[in-house]
């Protein structure tokens, strides 16, 4: 007799019939490049993982690639303390001639003084100060240093005999050129609303020299008013450099420096 064996298949199992993740494999996921990639910080502890959006619209992932370095600072120290030396110790200076402290020989030292120190000098601590990003400092430091040497240029021309006095030949144009300082200077006041103490002395103060030496194009008292109050000008700008100096340095905080916000 011949017996025949019927041998019967085993159903699969209940595990094989769902579906299963697909693989992603390092090595796949290393072949593949992108354009556009989205950082995806894991929680790994160790390394991010990047999600490359692949052809077909597949997502792959990479290791992360090591993190962007901080931008190198260009300016480490403090600029405006050095920029408010440079104006307020040529303004004093320029001061004691129109206060008639010193003879109007002394013109010439001024010269040499507001071009380098108050306009050369000022205007590098403009340029740093727009460097670090402060628009304010730069663009108040930069202007009056400007300012300055241009002052030193025309009185080098004066002193020179080469062009005659513009407060006797064109005292209009004198006085119209001191009166739009003053209102540049006023806009600039404005701002220092939100600086502090010191500045606002300085620029409310630079307000009513600039007007004043407008005024003395036409006055002799207005001329001896601006030197006075320009004298209190610059020495308010000595005195802020001194405190924040003192405060950068030393961790001393005097009056004038604390930050105000009026507006």
């Amino acid at each position: 007799h011949t017996h025949s064996h019927r041998h019967h298949a085993r159903p699969p199992s209940t595990s094989a019939l769902q579906p299963q993740p697909p693989v992603l494999t390092m090595k796949t996921s290393l072949a593949r490049t992108s354009a556009n990639t989205v950082d995806t910080e894991a929680a790994f502890g160790q390394v991010g993982i990047n999600m490359h959006k692949g052809k077909g619209g597949t997502m792959d992932y990479a290791p992360d690639s090591p993190a962007p370095r901080a931008p190198v600072a260009w300016v480490h120290g403090n600029p405006g303390p050095f920029g408010l030396l440079c104006f307020g110790m040529t303004t004093c200076t320029a001061m004691f001639v129109i206060t008639g402290w010193v003879p109007s020989t002394f013109n010439q030292v001024v010269v040499g003084y507001a071009a380098m120190f108050g306009g050369f000098g000022q205007l590098v601590a403009g340029v740093l100060e727009l460097i670090k990003g402060n628009t304010f400092a730069g663009t108040a430091f930069s202007s009056y240093g400007c300012f300055w040497m241009g002052y030193a240029y025309y009185r080098t021309l004066e002193i020179q005999g080469i062009v005659k006095s513009a407060s006797v030949q064109a005292r209009t144009g004198d006085a119209l050129y001191h009166g739009l300082w003053g209102f540049l200077t006023l806009a600039f006041f404005v701002v220092t609303l939100r600086k502090n103490g010191g500045l606002q002395t300085i620029f409310s103060t630079l307000v009513i020299t600039f007007w004043l030496l407008a005024a003395s194009s036409f006055s002799p008292k207005a001329k001896m008013a601006a030197g006075y109050f320009g004298v209190f000008c610059g020495g308010s700008a000595i005195y802020t450099a001194i405190a924040m100096l003192y405060q950068d340095e030393l961790g001393i905080s005097i009056p004038g420096v604390r930050p105000t916000h009026y507006i």
